[in-house]
């Protein structure tokens, strides 16, 4: 069996930019003329898409700090995805 480290490194980076994301749009919110990230504001779709717990968040309220690891646990889980296929990928060539 490989040895599974640069495995976790590379999910580790994912859910590492998943938080670096939420991050600097937290910091966009709080920094940008009203009204950022609301309807009215045209970088929204581009919010909602990169950082997915912000479609739950335009209906309810959540902490910035629920924001941040929901959206690290979000890219984390993808990049388990991504680099699982990859595993297999490179394991079974075609």
């Amino acid at each position: 069996m490989k040895d599974a480290r640069p495995m976790k490194r590379r999910i580790a980076i994912w859910a590492s930019a998943g938080f670096v994301i939420a991050g600097l749009w937290a910091i966009y919110a709080f920094v940008a003329q009203p009204p950022a990230l609301t309807s009215g504001d045209p970088l929204t779709a581009l919010c909602r898409l990169t950082c997915p717990i912000a479609l739950l968040g335009a209906h309810y309220p959540i902490s910035i700090y629920t924001a941040l690891l929901a959206n690290a646990a979000t890219y984390g889980l993808l990049g388990a995805a991504i680099e699982t296929a990859r595993q297999l990928k490179v394991a079974n060539p075609k």
